[in-house]
């Protein structure tokens, strides 16, 4: 590895992207998870996103591949991060407890059928956790987005799709290709849904 801090970060993100686009059984959690929110979003449901930190940029980032457009043009589709309202997170914070700020949103905001993204690193954030545990209890699609250490997100999510690095930085960079090659793939299902209509 490189002595340049700049070459190395881009050689360990070249080398985590490599081992994904490599990794047969990734691939195929991808299409599954594609899969998962056309179904929902052609059914009338709705994509809810969450995370922590550079996770809850990236969830507010997707929301709006998926309410404007990522690529094409078409009809906007239903997706809510739930890291951008302020009012009801430090609420939600005061009143119960930092864990309680994703899983009380969705008490309030998810139906059955609907789709979380829960996008957590370590796979070990308690809000995530808490977040997943209600999802499921209510039948939402639940989704985990994590690295090598979140395995234990297993138990939780209905599709997981694990970063094969534990660098978080680069954790982070393979999630959002994960993500934008999902809405890429979503937005053609939809595209071609309506077409043949």
């Amino acid at each position: 590895m490189s002595q340049d801090r700049i070459v190395a970060h881009f050689q360990s993100s070249l080398a985590g992207l490599t081992k994904a686009v490599q990794s047969t059984d990734l691939l195929a959690t991808t299409h599954t998870i594609a899969r998962a929110v056309a179904d929902a979003l052609t059914s009338g449901n709705k994509l809810l996103l969450i995370g922590n930190g550079g996770s809850a940029a990236d969830a507010q980032h997707i929301a709006a591949e998926i309410v404007g457009r990522y690529k094409q043009e078409r009809a906007g589709w239903a997706a809510i991060a739930l890291t951008t309202d302020t009012s009801a997170l430090t609420a939600i914070a005061n009143d119960y407890g930092f864990e309680q700020i994703f899983a009380r949103q969705i008490q309030g905001l998810a139906r059955r059928g609907d789709v979380l993204f829960a996008l957590t690193t370590s796979g070990r954030s308690p809000n995530i956790l808490a977040a997943l545990k209600t999802a499921r209890d209510l039948g939402v699609t639940t989704v985990g987005f994590t690295g090598t250490k979140g395995e234990s997100l297993r138990a939780l999510c209905d599709h997981l799709f694990v970063s094969p690095t534990d660098d978080t930085p680069v954790i982070q960079q393979i999630h959002m290709m994960a993500m934008h090659a999902i809405c890429d793939e979503v937005e053609q299902m939809l595209i071609d849904a309506t077409k043949a209509k």
